[in-house]
C-alpha cells in the first residue's frame, strides 16, 4: 500500500480503492490528521476506483476521538466541543455520503464514537465475529456525533438507536446483523478479505446505475413518497441511455454474464 500519510494507507488494485486506518497503537482513534488524511483518500478513491473498501486493524476498526489528541485535558467553560466536528468531521461525513462510487466498510474489533458513525456510512458493512460498536458518550457527558442518532435511528429505530446511546453500552456483530444494521458477520481473520471481495464486485458493475441507487437510497431517508417517485423515474431516464443498460439487455437475453464497463 502506498501512504497518504502513515496514518491512512491507499492503494489501488482492480479497480478498488483499499482505504486503510493505520495508527494500532490508538486503536485508529481518531486525530484532525487522521481525519483530513481520511477525507483525502476518499476523494482519491473517488476519483481513481469504481468503489472504496475501508478498512481499520486487526484489533479495531476506530476507538473513536483520541482523547490524548483533543482538549479534554484542558476543559474550561469555554471549550467549544463541537468546533472540530464542524471543522472536519461533519464535513467527511458529508463527503461519503454523497460519493459517486460505493463503499464497502470492514469492522474488526471496536467502532466507538465517531469512528462507528465512519463505520456505519458503508453501503455494505462487514463486520468480525468479536466486532462491536459503542456509543459511550455518556459516561464523559457529552452527546453522540458524527450523525450517530440519524444513522442508527433510521437503521435500527428510535427505541434500540436510545438503547445504544443513552446506556452506552457495547453492541455486538452478530446482534447488529439481527437487527439489520450490517450486512455480514464473517470469521475475524476474513474481515478484510470479504471487504474488499464486495468492493471488487461492485467495481465491476454498472458504475451509473449503482452511483444512482447510493443517490435514491439516501434521499428516501428524507423524502415524501411523492418526490421518491419523481427521482425513481430521473435516474431510471439517466441509466436507460447508458451502455451498461444495453450491455445487460444483451447479456440477458444470450443468457451470459454482462460485461460492465462503467459507461
Amino acid at each position: 500500500m502506498t501512504n497518504t500519510n502513515d496514518l491512512v494507507l491507499y492503494t489501488l488494485k482492480d479497480r478498488v480503492a483499499i482505504v486503510q486506518l493505520n495508527d494500532p497503537e490508538s486503536r485508529n482513534a481518531m486525530t484532525p490528521e487522521m481525519g483530513e488524511a481520511l477525507a483525502a483518500a476518499i476523494e482519491r478513491g473517488a476519483k481513481e476506483a469504481n468503489a472504496i473498501a475501508l478498512i481499520g486493524g486487526e484489533k479495531a476498526f476506530s476507538a473513536g476521538t483520541n482523547l490524548k489528541s483533543s482538549r479534554m485535558d484542558n476543559i474550561s467553560p469555554d471549550v467549544d466541543m463541537g468546533e472540530k466536528l464542524e471543522q472536519l468531521y461533519n464535513p467527511l461525513l458529508l463527503k461519503i455520503r454523497d460519493l459517486p462510487i460505493p463503499l464497502v466498510s470492514g469492522i474488526s474489533g471496536a467502532a466507538a464514537g465517531v469512528g462507528c458513525s465512519i463505520a456505519l456510512m458503508g453501503d455494505i458493512i462487514i463486520a468480525g465475529e468479536s466486532g462491536f460498536f459503542l456509543q459511550a458518550f455518556c459516561h464523559v457527558g457529552l452527546v453522540p456525533d458524527g450523525g450517530a442518532a440519524y444513522i442508527l435511528s433510521k437503521s435500527v429505530g428510535r427505541v434500540r438507536a436510545m438503547e445504544l446511546m443513552l446506556l452506552g453500552e457495547r453492541y455486538p456483530a452478530k446482534r447488529a446483523y439481527q437487527d439489520g444494521l450490517i450486512t455480514k458477520v464473517v470469521d475475524d481473520d476474513q474481515v478484510a478479505a470479504t471487504t474488499i471481495e464486495y468492493a471488487s464486485k461492485l467495481a465491476h458493475g454498472p458504475s451509473v446505475a449503482l452511483s444512482l441507487i447510493r443517490r435514491a437510497a439516501w434521499a428516501s431517508l428524507d423524502s415524501s413518497f411523492e418526490e421518491q417517485l419523481e427521482l425513481d423515474r430521473e435516474n431510471q431516464r439517466i441509466v436507460g441511455r447508458t451502455q451498461d443498460f444495453r450491455e445487460g439487455v444483451s447479456a440477458f437475453r444470450e443468457r451470459r454474464k454482462p460485461e460492465f464497463k462503467g459507461r
